[in-house]
């Protein structure tokens, strides 16, 4: 697993609880390792976006911001959060309805016992990390 360089965001991630902090673990490494197979990313930037782990394509601007996060207010679920005035949660949602569950047009939701469909969610992250690529019709 690829360490967390940014402080700010490693003392996020040791405040979770520890059975999600594997699962956010583990998303931010599909994260990581998508990035780096999809052609156009880069390397991206890992940061803090509203308190949340994020990950930002800043040197190509090749997409849009995905975060991460678990809430206390949800104990049960934890969720992986898109910019809510792109497309990609809606057609993320018309590709993947009998595989992922979604909130809005904000995020994929997780609950604590899940199995993450990896290739259906690679391919989520993929869009999200070119969304910009693909907008303008090089993706």
């Amino acid at each position: 697993m690829k360490p967390i360089r940014n402080p700010q965001v490693a003392e996020v991630f040791d405040r979770y609880p520890p059975k999600f902090r594997r699962k956010l673990l583990a998303l931010r490494e599909l994260i990581l390792e998508t990035a780096a197979a999809t052609e156009g990313v880069g390397e991206l930037e890992e940061t803090l976006k509203w308190g949340e782990p994020a990950y930002l394509t800043s040197k190509t601007k090749s997409g849009s911001t995905i975060r991460i996060d678990w809430k206390e207010k949800a104990p049960d679920q934890y969720a992986m959060y898109f910019h809510c005035q792109t497309s990609l949660v809606s057609e993320f949602r018309e590709r993947f309805s009998g595989e992922l569950e979604f909130d809005g047009n904000r995020a994929i939701v997780f609950g604590a016992n899940d199995r993450i469909p990896k290739r259906s969610l690679k391919s989520c992250i993929a869009a999200a990390l070119t969304y910009h690529l693909d907008k303008k019709g090089r993706g």
